[in-house]
């Protein structure tokens, strides 16, 4: 296996500064999978599946409006939303894969490239526990350099310690040799949550799945059962709970046009 697809190992960490600090940090490995490829790796591969059954795989249908094998479609038909749509552009997703058919991507990247290379949009797409989805799509500035930056407001229920007046943040290093993904959460009274991925690049071979999975064998498990006892710890601590708001739509987009207009960001200590 070969081309733009790659495996990341890494680690995920999250830090809530006010109104009692909590911090976390797990090792997990992501996918990058360019939709082009997809067909080749599944059908060379003896551990990745696409829309089928393995012990790692992606279904499009966990992803976008719900929709089996039109995710593709779905993601073009947002970048013409948006206005920055080109014919031919390469889309590659940034996810936890499902293993043995179960997966739970807390947020899924999508980098958009034209034809020639050039980074055109990133869509982030947010998930909850209700069962709820929300893609943020932005366009990058033609002039943007290695490093991303993008801000919205938050549409989401996402935590329950966490309002919904919020703003995002986020610091991208698109996939290279190694990746970064972060989010700087705000609130009316500042700064109050940080969460990153940061990874290093290995090809995509059964070889390095295999390894990665003996590594993590319950991984996308573990993501489900670590929000619920890292929910217990905060809980522990009092900070208050914010009841669900449900969204209007199980599946919502937003097309943000305004950029980020205030770059400020807070490191954790």
């Amino acid at each position: 296996m070969s081309g733009q697809s790659a495996l990341f190992l890494g680690d995920v960490m999250h830090a809530r500064l006010r109104p009692r600090r909590h911090k976390l940090h797990y090792r997990v490995f992501s996918l990058l999978l360019d939709l082009d490829e997809l067909p080749a790796i599944s059908a060379s591969s003896r551990l990745f599946g696409h829309n089928r059954r393995a012990l790692l795989s992606f279904w499009d249908k966990d992803h976008g409006d719900g929709t089996a094998g039109s995710l593709r479609a779905w993601i073009e038909a947002r970048l013409i939303e948006a206005g920055c749509h080109e014919a031919g552009m390469s889309l590659r997703v940034l996810c936890y894969p499902r293993i043995f058919g179960y997966a739970f991507n807390p947020l899924t990247v999508y980098f958009c490239y034209a034809p020639g290379g050039a980074l055109r949009a990133i869509l982030y797409e947010v998930c909850n526990t209700f069962g709820e989805r929300h893609t943020y799509v932005i366009a990058v500035a033609n002039d943007a350099t290695r490093s991303v930056r993008h801000g919205c407001a938050k549409e989401l229920y996402v935590s329950p310690f966490l309002p919904m007046a919020c703003f995002y943040r986020f610091d991208i290093e698109p996939p290279g040799e190694a990746i970064r993904v972060r989010i700087d959460e705000s609130d009316a009274e500042g700064p109050v949550l940080v969460a990153s991925f940061t990874g290093k690049r290995q090809p995509m071979t059964d070889r390095n799945l295999l390894r990665a999975w003996l590594r993590h064998p319950l991984m996308t498990l573990k993501v489900t059962a670590g929000i619920h006892w890292e929910a217990l710890r905060i809980w522990r601590k009092g900070v208050p709970v914010h009841r669900h708001q449900a969204a209007t739509s199980p599946v919502a987009i937003t097309i943000v046009t305004t950029g980020l207009k205030d770059a400020g960001t807070h490191e954790p200590r």
